[in-house]
């Protein structure tokens, strides 16, 4: 399978354009599936997906770990604990980096791009 075929969901997914519209810390930690008024959000190295279709990041979901974060050394580390759901990755080693850029690339196909974490 070609490199860039392997991240591509098996269903076709539409996208709405992506946005880089700044959205704080707060704001996100509020995006965590918990209120069905608000969207569920993850963000990656600063960029921030919806993934409210999803319902592995709902409040039941295996993944829920990760909504209303910036939960990058986790994915780039293969992590589910709270404790690792950090925005902080820079430190980590280039075969952890590539994991995270692997994860980017996964949810880029998969997940609209609603904004940018500000700060």
């Amino acid at each position: 399978m070609p490199p860039g075929k392997r991240f591509e969901p098996k269903e076709p997914v539409h996208l709405d354009l992506p946005k880089d519209d700044p959205i704080s810390v707060e704001e996100l930690s509020k995006c965590d599936g918990t209120d069905p008024s608000r969207p569920t959000f993850v963000a990656i190295k600063g960029i921030v997906f919806d993934v409210g279709k999803n319902p592995a990041y709902g409040p039941e979901g295996k993944y829920h770990v990760f909504a209303g974060k910036d939960p990058s050394r986790a994915l780039a580390t293969s992590s589910l604990k709270a404790e690792d759901c950090i925005p902080k990755w820079d430190d980590l080693e280039e075969k952890d980096i590539k994991v995270l850029d692997d994860w980017y690339t996964f949810f880029s196909n998969r997940y609209s791009i609603v904004g940018k974490v500000e700060g």
